[in-house]
């Protein structure tokens, strides 16, 4: 686990300053509507309220053009009723599929302040009340998959849809992993 950190610490050493430094592409700011059903639904919505989602985007810096030129991002995502909110960094690739429609995958890492495993003795009364409001992450820190579709409504502004999974994949942590899905609606403020 040490040696995960240390590694994301040097990533995030690599791509923050740079990022910094870069240029401003966009800001993205929108409601994801938390901890939704995917494809296993026995841990959606255990936890209430929607997250406001922030997002900043630069341009990519020249020195990610072997890797199809990604944009590093900062983002961040406050529940309103005070459950999983998380941060990060990461990266998001950005193709034009048609005339006014972009695909903008992305993949980053998190940490968030929401439970990672059950304080209560297994099988007690408390451990199951505990295990029915909260989502076990299993770990602090956690990798974060996007799929964003973009509309370009002008060169300045645009409208997101986004899904996004957050789940530490056995990678950067052991055992629980329940894993989170949101899906949302953002605005977009291009920067010219």
């Amino acid at each position: 686990m040490k040696t995960v950190f240390l590694a994301a610490a040097a990533v995030a050493a690599v791509i923050v300053p740079q990022a910094a430094s870069a240029q401003i592409d966009s800001m993205r700011l929108g409601v994801m509507k938390h901890n939704i059903c995917v494809s296993d639904c026995k841990n959606a919505d255990k936890e209430s309220g929607v997250n406001v989602n922030g997002e900043l985007r630069f341009s990519s810096p020249d020195w990610l053009a072997w890797a199809g030129a990604p944009h590093p991002y900062v983002m961040a995502s406050v529940n309103t009723d005070g459950n999983t909110s998380y941060g990060g960094v990461g990266l998001e690739w950005d193709w034009q599929f048609a005339q006014g429609w972009r695909f903008e995958p992305g993949f980053g890492y998190v940490i968030h302040n929401g439970a990672v495993n059950n304080p209560y003795a297994s099988g007690t009364q408390e451990a199951f009340d505990y295990s029915q409001d909260h989502v076990l992450l299993g770990s602090k820190d956690l990798f974060r998959t996007s799929l964003v579709v973009t509309w370009e409504l002008s060169s300045a502004w645009a409208v997101q849809g986004i899904y996004e999974h957050l789940s530490h994949g056995q990678i950067l942590g052991s055992g629980r992993n329940q894993g989170m899905d949101e899906i949302g609606v953002r605005a977009v403020w291009r920067f010219n």
